[in-house]
């Protein structure tokens, strides 16, 4: 059939609306140009229609989309229309009417191909389209008409012209929608490995912090938690092992505030007793009781604008938390012996050796102020767990030990090796005392390895971090490693301590479960001289001390340490029982 005449304008914003509708609606291209030629087959009675589009950068202009074909064949260049009509309206930027194609040589195999018949009058209109006022790429559609109609083709141009707007619109859209996706990826590339290298050690200065030393791969994810948190208002609770530098950490996190011209106040709450903490903090009205003959500011508002450090919040009284909470929830409270409300504006940060949520279960902490607190909770990882920063703080305290004392002291690599292969229970601050006691000690002007306490059976540390008498498994004086409190098992095993048996110098040491030394297996129990009461190996070891510290090694499982020791689980059940050695259930 042979169409004279396009529709009329009411056909022509109908064919817009659904246009409109067909663009919005898909971020795929390719298909929704296609559905916008299929939308102009049905309205415009075209025999063919072409969308040809420049790629970025005004390069690679190829056919996206063509009715009556699929993509693939789109894609495989099945199309055929003439590149050079298309280079033609993209470079003029105006449209081009072709009266007639089927006599213009450009067009013969591209309407060849469209099964033109023989005495059919075939029109191409085809319109540029503009991608912010620079052509881009072309809209072309052909019409069959009655070879002795007068043409008229500027209702059709206009019409076209239109799409070809909302086509280029949508093709930026699509570009716009693209780029953003593309800078989004390589943005998360880039953080995702500047993360990598940060927890890896690499660029380390840029995460550094002030005077804290560390450049583990636990330390940088500290630092980086730090670096993150500490531009917010959100409270921080700092969760660590004594002597990790919690209270280094609470500063760093003040400094690098925008609160850091402003107080940072820092109280320890279990140095003072309820009464005089709640004075401590809240302040005093004059005559409130004996000995206040004047008001007093408490730490809140002395740390007005600033950060208020609570150190050892675990230690408060149940009463006092109750208090507290009031404060933090409000932001205010009243003197002791006032009745003024008082306002004020702080940044709270928390820190604790306690195991807050056995607290909490145990109902020893208030479970609405552990909510309270734990806003951002940051673990400050043992030294044990990052031995590798071990040489950098020996050098550190070794350094301010000499500028101290007027002493020039170096150390020795295998000194520093000792060093690092201890456990220190107590952190940084067992370190800095044991480094402040072997540099004392030490005559010369090197410390080496045998200046160490610990190499001449002189160090008393180990008698502090021993076990509990009741078998426990915890050590004295804070939070135990982290592996003891969650498996339960003596701290003997995870620092290479050994506790005393009774009657027994508790100056002697034991190496650490993983050193000891095997027994050659043997037929029969009585024959065994593990068994032996006067045997001792090459280590200094009796036979019960290596027996104890093969179950510890292994967890207290019989079977376990008789494969350590070369021996049957019934040799080691006879070896427990002649030591009177108890297993410990854990």
């Amino acid at each position: 059939m042979k169409y004279n005449a396009t529709g009329g304008d009411a056909l022509s914003l109908i064919s817009i609306y659904e246009i409109s509708k067909i663009l919005g609606s898909s971020l795929d291209l390719e298909k929704t140009l296609h559905d916008v030629l299929n939308l102009l087959s049905s309205y415009l009675q075209m025999r063919r229609g072409v969308v040809a589009l420049q790629g970025e950068g005004g390069k690679d202009i190829r056919i996206l989309a063509a009715s009556g074909l699929s993509r693939r064949a789109v894609m495989d260049g099945q199309c055929g229309f003439p590149p050079a009509v298309i280079d033609r309206v993209i470079g003029s930027g105006v449209p081009m009417v072709v009266g007639n194609a089927v006599t213009d040589p450009a067009f013969e195999n591209y309407l060849s191909h469209a099964d033109a018949e023989a005495g059919d009058v075939i029109s191409v209109i085809a319109v540029p389209i503009k991608i912010n006022g620079e052509s881009a790429g072309l809209l072309s559609i052909e019409r069959e008409w009655e070879s002795d109609l007068q043409f008229k083709f500027e209702t059709d141009v206009r019409f076209l012209t239109m799409v070809a707007n909302l086509i280029g619109q949508t093709v930026r859209m699509h570009h716009s929608v693209a780029n953003d996706r593309d800078r989004l990826m390589r943005e998360k590339v880039a953080l995702e490995k500047r993360l990598r290298e940060d927890l890896q050690g690499v660029d380390g200065e840029d995460l550094a912090i002030g005077n804290i030393i560390g450049d583990s791969k636990a330390m940088r994810r500290v630092f980086a938690e730090i670096q993150q948190v500490a531009p917010t208002r959100s409270t921080v609770l700092l969760r660590g092992e004594s002597g990790t530098g919690k209270e280094l950490i609470a500063r760093a996190v003040h400094t690098l505030s925008p609160r850091v011209d402003k107080p940072f106040i820092k109280v320890n709450c279990a140095a003072l007793p309820e009464t005089l903490l709640e004075s401590e903090l809240f302040g005093h009205e004059k005559g409130a009781f004996t000995g206040a003959t004047q008001d007093r500011k408490g730490r809140f508002e002395q740390a007005a604008g600033g950060t208020l450090f609570l150190d050892e919040i675990g230690e408060i009284s149940a009463s006092f938390q109750a208090k507290l909470l009031r404060v933090l929830q409000e932001g205010e409270f009243e003197r002791v012996g006032g009745n003024k409300t008082l306002h004020v504006d702080f940044r709270l940060v928390c820190a604790t050796n306690k195991n807050l949520e056995a607290a909490v279960a145990a109902g020893e902490f208030r479970a609405d102020l552990y909510y309270r607190i734990n806003v951002v909770p940051v673990f400050l990882p043992p030294l044990r767990d990052r031995k590798e920063d071990i040489p950098a703080l020996v050098e550190h305290f070794l350094a301010r030990f000499n500028e101290e004392n007027g002493r020039s002291l170096d150390i020795a690599s295998d000194a520093m090796g000792v060093f690092q292969h201890c456990h220190f229970p107590g952190n940084v601050r067992e370190l800095e005392n044991c480094v402040n006691r072997v540099a004392t000690m030490t005559r010369g002007d090197v410390i080496e390895d045998v200046d160490l306490p610990c190499q001449r059976d002189q160090c008393l540390s180990s008698v502090l971090w021993q076990e509990r008498a009741d078998a426990s498994g915890m050590p004295v004086g804070g939070m135990a490693p982290m592996e003891a409190r969650r498996q339960r098992v003596p701290l003997s095993a995870v620092s290479g301590a050994r506790p005393s048996s009774p009657g027994e110098a508790p100056m002697r040491r034991s190496p650490p479960a993983a050193a000891v030394p095997p027994i050659a297996p043997v037929e029969a129990p009585a024959d065994d001289h593990l068994l032996d009461d006067d045997y001792e190996d090459g280590g200094g070891l009796t036979p019960r001390e290596r027996l104890v510290a093969a179950m510890e090694k292994s967890g207290w499982v019989q079977a376990k340490a008789a494969r350590m020791l070369g021996l049957t689980p019934r040799q080691i059940g006879y070896a427990l029982k002649k030591y009177n050695i108890e297993v410990k259930r854990l």
